[in-house]
């Protein structure tokens, strides 16, 4: 195992310690989440879960959590979710798994939403590429209309549609200012959503450095 691995396995570790029975649980989808799921099944809890992904949904189900449909969960006690990108005001990058649209959902309905990440993801300021999902429906004129709005190209990533059917693209221009950033994708017709996770959505982020684990509260 290597050390990056080792560490997003400790963040993991840490932040299914706060989840009881009786829960209801929102999993995110990536290689961290993987190691959640091992320490949820390990820990044989009464939990209702809701995958962002069909990875996620099957190998929970593997390991004995139970898994049900969103429809069945008006919200969630909380939600627990990597990132590709966690900022020091606490804005997150997400989307590099393409699972950005339905992991959004998830965490916005969640009571506390718990960002579980290996050191390598704190970084200083928030940089490209941006994740955002499109609609196929017209999508070469959110493209253009796209490039016109945004200060930077937008390309599309040459990966399979979302779990819903939508295409992903990348934002590789400048990202000064996430907030706007953000304000200005979502103004924009076509676009499902993008990846930039607000502070607002975020009550703590769980850091591994080593052996060296961290809570960060994102409420204060």
């Amino acid at each position: 195992m290597s050390m990056q691995d080792d560490e997003k396995r400790l963040a993991a570790q840490a932040a299914a310690e706060v989840v009881v029975g009786g829960m209801t649980v929102g999993l995110g989808t990536g290689s961290t989440v993987a190691h959640l799921l091992d320490a949820l099944a390990a820990r044989s809890l009464d939990i209702r879960c809701v995958s962002t992904s069909t990875a996620t949904e099957e190998s929970a189900r593997r390991l004995g959590i139970r898994t049900e449909s969103f429809d069945r969960v008006d919200r969630f006690d909380i939600a627990i979710d990597g990132a590709d990108q966690v900022a020091p005001d606490f804005w997150l990058v997400k989307g590099g798994g393409a699972a950005h649209t339905r992991e959004k959902i998830v965490a916005a309905s969640a009571d506390r939403f718990v960002v579980i990440v290996d050191g390598s993801k704190i970084v200083d300021a928030i940089t490209a590429p941006i994740p955002i999902e499109l609609l196929d429906y017209g999508l070469e004129s959110t493209l253009r209309r796209l490039a016109a709005h945004l200060d930077g190209p937008v390309v599309r990533r040459d990966v399979p549609v979302s779990p819903d059917g939508g295409v992903i693209v990348d934002f590789l221009g400048s990202v000064d200012r996430p907030g706007d950033l953000a304000s200005a994708i979502s103004a924009t017709p076509g676009v499902v959503e993008h990846g930039l996770f607000g502070p607002e959505l975020v009550s703590a982020v769980v850091v591994a450095n080593g052996a060296d684990v961290r809570w960060l509260d994102a409420t204060g």
